[in-house]
């Protein structure tokens, strides 16, 4: 169906485009993610991170079928170590932190195939489990590809 690839470091930029995009379609313009600017800064720790095969962190894309140079979806994902449990003695925890399509390439299956390299990668690596955030729009792909919801009692600290 679909060219799904690991993201390069030529990708960088496109990466935090779609990255923005779903910032902006969880939060709005006004949210969070707010102006920019912050992608000057990302770009090279970004481009490094993709230079990387073995590491702890993924991303796959497909690229936009009518841009050449840019990218019609993305997700992006890192494995964890947690002190082992039952059900997961080892530790290795997958996290989704970002799945995005560019608005004028949505509902073609591009998230689902970029989804399932990235469950595949975190199998590879023996995790036990995978874990994201879900916004009410994407959690029908979520459910079909067997993901639940959980309570969940998270907290944050800002540094």
């Amino acid at each position: 169906m679909t060219l799904v690839r690991r993201a390069r470091p030529e990708d960088a930029a496109e990466v935090l485009r779609l990255r923005q995009v779903m910032i902006d379609s969880v939060f709005g313009p006004e949210g969070p993610g707010g102006p920019t600017d912050w992608h000057t800064a990302s770009l090279p720790t970004l481009r490094a991170r993709l230079t990387g095969e073995d590491g702890d962190f993924a991303a796959f894309v497909v690229d936009h079928p009518q841009r050449p140079g840019a990218l019609a979806a993305m997700v992006a994902g890192t494995l964890e170590y947690r002190i082992g449990r039952a059900g997961n003695p080892h530790g290795r925890v997958g996290y989704v932190f970002s799945v995005a399509t560019d608005p004028g390439q949505r509902r073609r299956g591009y998230a689902r195939a970029c989804m399932g390299e990235l469950l595949e990668w975190f199998r590879l690596r023996g995790a036990a489990q995978v874990d994201l955030n879900a916004s009410a729009e994407a959690e029908p792909l979520y459910a079909s590809l067997g993901f639940v919801r959980k309570p969940d009692p998270s907290m944050r600290l800002r540094l």
